[in-house]
């Protein structure tokens, strides 16, 4: 009698420097857990140098792993080792998804689409008209995704205004001072904050929101806390809010799509399973 061949496992990860801190993990093993998958999804630390990124990345491909998410400090190494890259990682200058191919390492942002689904999950149409806070790689990735929702007058304000001007000039976004950024969202419909301000141990984000349209949506990409005092001041006064864990959860579905070859469904089930944890690691 002849036996059948075992099917293997899926496999497949989150690279980062540090990464135990990835919610990640668990958002796929629920998943696979839904689809009736035979998978693994696991964090994967990878000091920052690119030598030693490349080398991790040749090994996962050889030990048979679908792909991988990859967070900080790797989302510029991930575009340089890739072979194939598609337009949104080639503009956002960063990919945080690796899918391995027979034709090569397929590198894509889905976090681009991910927070562009968590927008339009609250506002089907989001306006016209954005402020974004920040100038570093997540800042890029939002003002595409505000584009790709159409949004077509994008203002961006950063502490330090020469990496203002340079995003502005490649984005053709207009510049607007720091110090006068409370005066600049009385005609906007969204306002991103996409700094490490207001994040759990970082100083606070101080903006006045009272000459903010109240049709007009706020949204914060920190996940830790999970109501920012930016989120907190926006729902006190009747803003739509979109936080961190949202754009978490959404710009995870194409990965797990690509690599378990499942859907994905990013629930209110999911959310609670993330919140229960948060605030497990909080009482630490």
């Amino acid at each position: 009698m002849t036996e059948k061949p075992q099917k293997t496992p899926v496999l497949a990860g989150v690279v980062g420097c540090p990464v135990n801190h990835s919610l990640s993990p668990i958002i796929h093993t629920i998943w696979a857990k839904r689809a009736g998958v035979d998978g693994y999804y696991i964090p994967i630390e990878v000091p920052p140098d690119y030598d030693e990124f490349a080398r991790a990345m040749d090994s996962l491909r050889t030990v048979g792993f679908a792909g991988v998410n990859v967070t900080i400090p790797h989302k510029e190494n991930a575009l340089r080792y890739a072979d194939i890259v598609s337009e949104n990682a080639k503009q956002a200058g960063a990919a945080n998804m690796l899918t391995f191919t027979d034709k090569g390492a397929a590198a894509e942002n889905s976090d681009i689409t991910g927070f562009a689904e968590a927008v339009r999950e609250k506002k089907s149409a989001p306006g016209t008209s954005a402020l974004v806070l920040g100038a570093g790689g997540a800042a890029r990735g939002v003002v595409l995704a505000l584009k790709a929702l159409g949004v077509t007058d994008i203002r961006i304000a950063n502490r330090t205004t020469e990496r203002a001007k340079e995003l502005a000039g490649q984005f053709d976004l207009v510049v607007i001072d720091w110090a006068k950024k409370s005066e600049a969202i009385d005609n906007i419909d969204i306002l991103v904050n996409t700094t490490n301000l207001g994040m759990a141990g970082q100083p606070p984000l101080e903006i006045d929101l009272s000459a903010l349209n109240p049709s007009a949506l706020v949204a914060d990409i920190v996940y830790a806390p999970l109501k920012t005092a930016l989120l907190k001041d926006a729902e006190d006064k009747g803003h739509m809010t979109v936080d961190g864990l949202a754009m978490l959860m959404h710009q995870a579905v194409p990965g797990f799509g690509a690599w378990f070859g499942a859907d994905a469904a990013v629930d209110g089930d999911l959310r609670s399973a993330l919140v229960t944890e948060l605030e497990r690691r909080a009482q630490k």
